[in-house]
């Protein structure tokens, strides 16, 4: 099967979870004997290259003064102006459609249309080609993504701005009847988009992400004696809460805490500032993909202590893979993942004491610890990659037949 992904980033520039699973799975597809094509954008306009896995990759530069990986640095107007550029954009679409047109894919699967823009529906629909779509973010409904105002209220149709509203307005008008089948990675991410007049003709389907699982991943690494390792995984910007787990490790008199902070972002410095002179937090950056095995093997807990509508969480996945429990807000879609008391413990978002008592509790019981990492274990198995892979052709074929039907209709 040709398959073509249209994402914001692609390796060795990844953006967030999200493109990483992408590159996971095309990475996987490839490997089960698909032609796999990717449509990207870079900084600069590159010819097709495939990579080492086989999978040619097109990138452009999007018409635009910047991209959404560089926009944060700019000025408030320049973001205004890369805002209203990156919605929709007839540079994008004939970029798009030369490639498709170049290449025939049997089916084109989008993610995420930031820098591409919405005109990457229209660019597919325009040469009648099978269409899936997978909401790995809020983007249609919240040009933040995350759904809050000022990264703390969070947003509901009483408390939204005007122009929020035209902005979701066009966006349900331009994307809506395009796609053949919608992907959901959580059932709350779906419902949210349903509850607010999204897809809902739409073929749509709950399939959380996939993860590579083999018996290296599931051979459980012994602890280092001694400490109590915390860890978190992600970009370090406010509504992912890593203020608040900072605030719950301070108040814990143990000094033989640890916790580990894997990441970057622009609330980085806030987050240093915060823990102050505990030495007991520990800020590593951003590390490659493929070193934070390490990170996870020495860990007891990951903690996602998140404040907004989290839509699934990788970083969930991998750390049951290495058998380690997890500590996550009650909110979005991480309670679909977490089983409370089961292979972890979910706290409600922004209770910095709540998190404080489950932490100490388990700090205090490794039994109880023990028996969590063992059922996260068992958790993450129906997760598995080639599983994943094979309910994906079997959308990917769906698709098309509604697409042939709708043809047929139409003649």
């Amino acid at each position: 099967m040709k398959i073509c992904f249209i994402t914001t980033t692609y390796s060795p520039a990844v953006l967030g979870g999200a493109n990483v699973y992408v590159e996971r799975v095309a990475r996987g597809l490839s490997l089960n004997g698909n032609e796999v094509i990717v449509i990207t954008i870079d900084h600069h306009e590159s010819v097709p290259v495939k990579n080492e896995q086989n999978i040619k990759v097109y990138k452009f530069f999007p018409c635009n003064i910047s991209t959404f990986s560089k926009i944060g640095k700019a000025s408030f107007i320049q973001q205004g102006i890369w805002t209203l550029l990156d919605i929709y954009s007839p540079y994008s679409y004939m970029k798009i459609k030369n490639v498709l047109k170049r290449e025939k894919p049997d089916v084109v699967h989008i993610h995420a249309p930031l820098d591409v823009t919405m005109s990457s529906f229209d660019a597919v629909k325009s040469l009648g080609m099978p269409l899936v779509f997978t909401l790995n973010d809020y983007l249609l409904l919240c040009r933040r993504i995350v759904l809050l105002h000022g990264f703390k209220i969070m947003c509901t149709n009483q408390n939204m701005h005007p122009l929020c509203k035209i902005y979701r307005f066009f966006s349900k008008k331009t994307v809506c009847n395009k796609p053949d089948v919608v992907i959901a990675p959580s059932n709350f991410v779906l419902e949210l988009f349903k509850k607010n007049g999204f897809f809902k003709s739409c073929k749509s389907i709950i399939l959380p992400y996939g993860i590579e699982i083999n018996d290296s991943y599931l051979s459980k690494k012994e602890k280092k004696s001694g400490n109590f390792n915390i860890l978190y995984v992600g970009s370090l910007t406010s509504h992912k809460g890593v203020q608040i787990l900072i605030e719950s490790v301070k108040g814990i008199e143990n000094k033989n805490l640890r916790l580990n902070i894997v990441g970057d972002g622009n609330y980085k410095n806030s987050l240093i500032e915060l823990a102050g002179d505990d030495e007991r937090i520990i800020f590593h950056g951003k590390i490659n993909n493929d070193e934070i095995g390490s990170f996870y093997n020495n860990a007891n807990v990951l903690v996602v202590p998140s404040i907004w509508y989290e839509v699934l969480g990788i970083v969930i996945l991998e750390s049951f893979r290495a058998g380690v429990p997890v500590v996550g807000s009650r909110i979005g879609g991480i309670p679909e993942v977490i089983k409370d008391g089961y292979n972890g413990y979910l706290f409600d978002a922004g209770d910095t004491l709540g998190l404080k008592k489950i932490l100490e509790n388990l700090i205090e019981n490794p039994e109880e610890l023990a028996i969590l990492g063992r059922n996260a274990h068992e958790s993450v198995l129906k997760y598995e990659m080639q599983g994943h892979l094979k309910k994906l052709i079997e959308i990917y074929k769906e698709a098309s037949d509604i697409k042939n039907a709708k043809r047929h209709i139409n003649q």
